[in-house]
């Protein structure tokens, strides 16, 4: 089989989970599992820790403003395997972690790897899919972040606070991930001739503007989940170490189902699926305040927090593509960036919010800003999936 082997449709959007599991649910998010014990291990404060914890949202935030024009230079192959890189040197760095600097460094190089990888494949998508099923395609590439965690969570689970085990196994399965990439990643990106005139529309630059502060709120929100979650139960709800393992594993579990988001939105209407998303986001921080020590409630906060953050981000990632349907590799970059930058305040607020009014008081005041956002769900941008089929697509 030569480098670069045409996929199908669905083959295409199982490689794409792959490289999303280990980018997303590896080098990015995995982190918050392992909060307790890096945090006993390098003797680090909440204020610390949420602070670390916002580096690879503003170094995803830089990759992603950058990544329209690495993806057009290297092609969607090249970029990803950039993007592979990033998390080698990252996820290596964290494992060798004897200090708060050099940890903040590897936590930063995986945000680079985050920020590169989903232009990169939305850029092949568009030379490998038809356009009418990008959005599908796209949605269950988005959930290979749940598969990542669930990877994460056996490390947890049997290696026990040896983090830096864990950490040290993700930098090889971002090795094996460069050669997947490698192999099967078209070199071209798939870039269509830009359209400037549609744009410059008042009516898609409102839109745009729309999507992004949706995501930048739900970013917000979402924050707190990520990098507290398994300190509250584990702190207040004085839930044995392993309990956060199994919190991971039902988020990871829970978000598998938003392989559905993007049929589900266009038939229920996506507006109205954003905001009761984003009110059971909320939600589930609630639920997670009100029951940090019983481990039935904190397993179906977990597994509801999972469904519905990856419901929103495979929205707000087909929503882009479709807002910026000749741009490929810019389609992720306007919604993923404002989730980025609101996930960077979003951290270090709700480590000052944990350390001045507690963990259950902290959670309580940030579900509510998840709810008043769903709320607002009018005003979230409508889109259609595409009709056209790309001349170069196969069957699947």
């Amino acid at each position: 089989m030569a480098v670069g082997t045409p996929l199908n449709a669905k083959r295409y959007a199982l490689l794409g989970a792959a490289l999303i599991a280990m980018s997303y649910g590896l080098a990015r998010f995995a982190f918050g599992l392992y909060v307790p014990s890096i945090r006993a291990d390098l003797g680090l404060s909440a204020d610390v820790i949420g602070r670390i914890g916002a580096l690879p949202y503003v170094s995803f935030c830089l990759a992603s403003l950058a990544a329209a024009g690495v993806v057009d230079r290297l092609g969607s192959r090249g970029a990803a395997l950039s993007a592979c890189l990033f998390g080698v040197i990252g996820m290596a760095a964290v494992s060798q972690a004897g200090n708060a600097w050099v940890l903040a460094g590897g936590v930063f190089a995986c945000g680079f790897c985050t920020g590169l990888m989903m232009p990169a494949l939305s850029g092949g998508m568009h030379a490998a899919v038809r356009p009418s099923v990008h959005g599908r395609v796209g949605a269950v590439m988005n959930a290979g972040t749940s598969l990542g965690v669930m990877v994460a969570v056996p490390s947890a689970m049997f290696l026990a606070g040896q983090w830096r085990e864990g950490y040290l196994g993700f930098a090889l399965v971002a090795v094996f991930c460069a050669a997947l990439a490698w192999w099967y990643l078209p070199a071209s990106s798939g870039m269509a001739e830009p359209q400037p005139e549609r744009s410059r529309k008042p009516s898609m630059r409102h839109a745009l503007w729309r999507l992004a502060l949706f995501g930048f709120g739900m970013g917000l929100v979402s924050s707190a989940y990520w990098v507290f979650a398994p300190d509250l139960v584990g702190t207040v709800g004085d839930l044995p170490d392993r309990a956060s393992a199994w919190l991971w594993l039902a988020l990871g579990f829970g978000g598998l189902a938003a392989g559905a988001a993007s049929d589900l939105a266009d038939r229920l209407g996506i507006a109205r699926v954003q905001g009761a998303a984003l009110a059971g986001l909320g939600l589930s921080l609630l639920m997670l305040a009100q029951w940090p020590g019983a481990f039935a409630p904190a397993i179906a906060s977990a597994a509801l927090f999972g469904v519905f953050y990856m419901m929103l981000t495979g929205i707000y990632l087909v929503t882009g593509v479709r807002l910026l349907a000749e741009h490929p590799s810019l389609g992720p970059v306007v919604p993923f960036v404002a989730i980025a930058v609101g996930q960077s305040v979003g951290s270090p607020a709700a480590g000052m919010l944990v350390s001045g009014l507690g963990h259950i008081d902290a959670f309580r005041a940030i579900a509510a800003v998840g709810v008043a956002l769903g709320l607002a769900f009018h005003w979230f941008p409508h889109t259609r999936p595409a009709e056209a089929e790309s001349p170069g697509e196969g069957a699947g």
